[in-house]
């Protein structure tokens, strides 16, 4: 089995730390070279000791859900014989409190809209048999304990 892994780097810099008054911004590195600014949500921590233009961890949780379910549908489709021109998600996750007052991601919504072209044209059924088999298949999905819900949209167009 594959190893994925990340770098987590923040730096207190001249802020004091004890006093709780210290920046949250900080870098995620990846293995591609790839280097993504973070922070903390400003729903969590105020500004400006979170940069609201950062990446948040409940962002990036939400986004990499949306992730795996497109790479996934993507492949699928493509061996079904359908053509994609576009796939375009406005995922959201929702916060609630669990039996303990403690907040979670209690449910992760995505609302892709995808654009299919080619000789091929798919109905509703074969729409969601596509979510429905790119979600059993997300390593994520199948790794959280959140729901993950899919309302997406679909069009074709005929030609190409």
């Amino acid at each position: 089995m594959a190893n994925h892994g990340a770098t987590i780097e923040w730096q207190r810099g001249d802020q004091d730390f004890l006093d709780r008054r210290y920046s949250r911004a900080h870098l995620w590195h990846f293995d591609g070279g790839a280097a993504v600014a973070a922070s903390s949500s400003p729903h969590v921590v105020r500004e400006p000791f979170s940069n609201p233009a950062n990446v948040d961890p409940e962002e990036a949780y939400v986004a990499a859900l949306s992730s795996c379910h497109m790479l996934w549908f993507l492949d699928l489709a493509a061996r079904a014989g359908f053509r994609i021109d576009g796939y375009r998600d406005a995922a959201a996750g929702e916060m609630a409190r669990n039996a303990d007052g403690k907040e979670w991601i209690a449910r992760v919504v995505l609302r892709p809209h995808i654009r299919f072209s080619g000789a091929l044209a798919p109905d509703d059924a074969m729409v969601d048999g596509l979510h429905h088999a790119a979600h059993e298949n997300c390593f994520l999905a199948n790794s959280v304990r959140s729901a993950v819900e899919t309302r997406g949209s679909w069009e074709y167009r005929l030609g190409d």
